[in-house]
């Protein structure tokens, strides 16, 4: 029976467009937490997905469909495309059945980040600033809050700074946060966001068959797999 491997697109294949192309740089640090699982399992992938030219979003590990490995990537203008899902599934497979990183039966999900993606580094802060985002910090760095939902002010290589449109009168409603901090970071689907991905598809529109979603694997045509992958029902 041959093996699946699948991916879910979170939607349309486009994100955003890096206005100056020399701020891609494969080895940018990601702030994000991750379970000891997910960190080992990062550092199968993002070799990986260097070596065809694209960034490592993020690595999750889900109970879903009894266990289910998600990867984010993305290309150098944040896009991934359905063949870019293929191409990246189509090297780890092999990869992640030598290395076995998880020790039951998984599915294995490819995607791009979406539009409400996660921001997880510098980059992604300095390109969506005036974009509403949900911050979670893995410590406080002001009073007892972890927690803050409001639009990117401004960002650099360190930090960044998010206003919040809820504050208290008298209060100061921008707040700068430590990029070393962060635990998880999501931009929120509003009207702008869906402008900008609109205008970005376009004017570089993708050819992409959104009816795809699932990419069948030969065992014949693929190395020894181990056991921990997922067979078709």
């Amino acid at each position: 029976m041959a093996l699946l491997r699948e991916w879910v697109p979170t939607g349309p294949a486009l994100f955003y467009y890096l206005k100056d192309p020399m701020a891609f740089d494969l080895n940018e640090k990601r702030y994000i937490k991750e379970t000891g699982l997910e960190a080992r399992i990062a550092a199968i992938v993002e070799p990986v997905a260097n070596d065809l030219g694209f960034s490592l979003v993020r690595v999750k590990v889900t109970q879903e469909n009894g266990c289910t490995l998600q990867i984010m990537a993305e290309d150098e203008n944040g896009r991934f495309t359905i063949q870019d899902c293929e191409a990246l599934s189509k090297d780890l497979n092999p990869i992640l059945d030598v290395e076995d990183p998880i020790d039951r039966e998984y599915h294995l999900e490819v995607s791009s980040p979406g539009i409400d993606r996660p921001l997880v580094r510098a980059r992604d802060f300095q390109t969506y600033i005036g974009h509403e985002a949900r911050i979670e910090l893995t410590d406080p760095v002001e009073g007892d809050r972890k927690r803050y939902r409001g639009f990117i002010a401004g960002a650099d290589d360190d930090s960044f700074t998010i206003t919040l449109p809820d504050a208290p009168a008298g209060t100061d409603p921008n707040h700068r946060l430590p990029l070393a901090a962060l635990a998880e970071a999501k931009l929120i689907m509003t009207d702008k966001l869906m402008d900008m991905a609109r205008i970005d598809q376009e004017e570089a529109p993708i050819d992409d068959d959104e009816e795809i979603e699932t990419v069948e694997f030969d065992p014949e045509d693929q190395p020894d797999t181990a056991d921990n992958d997922t067979t078709s029902n």
